[in-house]
């Protein structure tokens, strides 16, 4: 960029000529920041072309995994050895499948409210659908849980605001050997003499969102399934023999949004136990798993990543890290140990 031209070295000249020469310079100041504008606008674009290309090959490639596992289970469900399977087989398959369609649906509307946040039209953002109004069943104790505001003095210094509505959400709680309401109301505050705003808590965050299961239930059931052997479909007569009647494959949705959601947090503690770890124990177990519409079963994987150096005092702390694969291809164990310097015991049974 050239320097800007001193007119101090020509005293002599004429104030009709400063004028026109200091308009000239204001008027190229303009176009300057202008054309800046203009460069900043076309790279903001670019990044938010570039990054929505990024979230459209994500999402294609999340619906092309949903309509297999749809094909999957309407395989499973309506194919011609179906009717082979014992019931509780059926149910077991058919349980597995919807979890991981919940799953990949949770995925697929996170990718969808990340292009929403992204675009720069706030008309053009989409929300998700309003799931269908549900009542909790009445006989079922309720605990109501009142979240004030901070502060309630109206700013206009008239005193305290007064209580003018409230909204109300109930969740699904679970403690042991009963279950329970937890109603949080959320009361609204006005000034008596309408000269300010509405005052009102906010709402508390959720790990579903919308939905009825608390995150203890969510891990009852959670720790049920896979700790206790305990297949969501007899979760789901147990629970309606204690007066809660919830389907299975409502379960299966719970689980598979959860799954989704928990995600960052286990590969998180996978990236963990390669930090700062000298040596890990990796067991891998197999275990035969159901292939309903083909008769037979198929040899599942079951991995497991330990860090454990309280034997020789040393300073990382203990973890495990859990995986399961329907197949040996792209073995999880030599993913996820991709990269790491030092020793690693393996354990293998079952194959």
């Amino acid at each position: 960029m050239s320097k800007p031209f001193d007119l101090s070295q020509f005293p002599d000249l004429p104030p009709e000529v400063v004028k026109a020469f200091a308009a000239q310079q204001t008027a190229l100041e303009a176009a300057r920041f202008e054309a800046s504008v203009e460069r900043a606008a076309r790279q903001h674009e670019q990044a938010v072309v570039v990054e929505k290309s990024a979230f459209i090959t994500e999402l294609k490639a999340l619906i092309a995994k949903l309509e297999g596992q749809v094909q999957d289970y309407r395989r499973t469900k309506f194919g011609p050895k179906s009717e082979k399977l014992d019931p509780a087989q059926l149910e077991l398959a058919l349980e597995d499948l919807e979890t991981a369609i919940a799953e990949t649906q949770e995925q697929i509307a996170a990718v969808e409210e990340k292009v929403a946040a992204s675009a720069t039209d706030p008309e053009t953002k989409t929300s998700r659908k309003p799931r269908k109004t549900r009542a909790l069943p009445d006989h079922l104790p309720r605990v109501e849980r009142v979240i004030e505001p901070e502060s309630i003095a109206c700013p206009c210094g008239c005193g305290d605001m007064v209580r003018i509505g409230e909204d109300r959400a109930e969740r699904l709680d679970y403690i042991p050997a009963r279950y329970q309401v937890i109603a949080t109301i959320r009361p609204k505050y006005a000034c008596p003499k309408g000269r300010t705003g509405v005052v009102q808590a906010k709402a508390p965050a959720h790990l579903l969102e919308g939905s009825w299961p608390t995150e203890a239930l969510l891990a009852q059931i959670a720790v049920s399934k896979h700790s206790e052997h305990m297949p969501l479909n007899r979760q789901a007569v147990v629970m309606a023999r204690h007066g809660v009647p919830i389907d299975r494959s409502v379960l299966a949705d719970w689980m598979g949004r959860t799954g989704a959601l928990i995600e960052p947090v286990v590969e998180h503690m996978a990236k963990a136990l390669l930090q700062g770890s000298t040596r890990l124990y990796v067991d891998e177990t197999t275990a035969p798993v159901l292939d309903p519409g083909r008769g037979k079963t198929k040899t599942g994987y079951l991995w497991a990543v330990l860090r454990d150096e309280r034997g020789w005092n040393g300073p990382a702390p203990p973890g495990v890290v859990f995986h399961y694969r329907p197949g040996r291809k792209g073995a999880y164990a030599d993913e996820i140990l991709t990269g790491f310097n030092g020793t690693i015991q393996v354990d293998a049974y079952g194959g």
